[in-house]
């Protein structure tokens, strides 16, 4: 048993000192030019089309939610109907 947790522990260092780490590049320079251009798109646009999609999608979801809020105060306001 002991045998099989060193095996294991010397495994999982192995594979964790030696994966390859990719150096990080500093890119707040392009980040700074690409939101700082004036190309008459609001900022939480200038991302590109995934922006794009994501502000359509939260747009969907607040309008769909807002309206079941709605619906469902306007059902809870009135009273049911007694037989």
């Amino acid at each position: 048993m002991w045998r099989n947790l060193l095996s294991l522990r010397q495994v999982s260092q192995r594979t964790i000192s030696t994966a390859s780490r990719r150096p990080l590049e500093n890119r707040v320079a392009e980040k700074q030019k690409l939101f700082q251009e004036d190309n008459g798109l609001p900022v939480y646009l200038k991302g590109g089309p995934m922006d794009g999609l994501l502000y359509r999608v939260t747009m969907c979801l607040t309008v769909f939610g807002t309206g079941y809020v709605l619906y469902e105060l306007m059902m809870a306001s009135m009273p049911k109907k007694q037989k």
